[in-house]
């Protein structure tokens, strides 16, 4: 199964989009709220320059923010087809 790390909080619409659309794939989804269980400096211990969430690893290899995750669909599924 397809695993991603997802560090968000409560009320953050990317956050949410983002779980959406890795949901419709298939991934398995470790999300990190880093307004109840976790903390903003967890985060920052990972992604030191985070300014926004949501922050997303997949398979361990960290993507970025929303768009970076929607760029990173498109190249690897652009690859996949061609």
């Amino acid at each position: 199964m397809l695993k991603a790390t997802v560090w968000t909080r409560n009320d953050c619409l990317y956050c949410s989009l983002a779980k959406k659309e890795l949901h419709n794939r298939k991934y398995q989804i470790d999300e990190r709220n880093i307004t109840s269980l976790w903390s903003k400096e967890d985060l920052l211990k990972v992604v030191p320059n985070a300014k926004t969430v949501p922050q997303i690893f997949i398979r361990g290899k960290y993507i970025g923010g929303y768009d970076e995750l929607m760029t990173y669909f498109e190249e690897t599924t652009s690859n996949y087809g061609n």
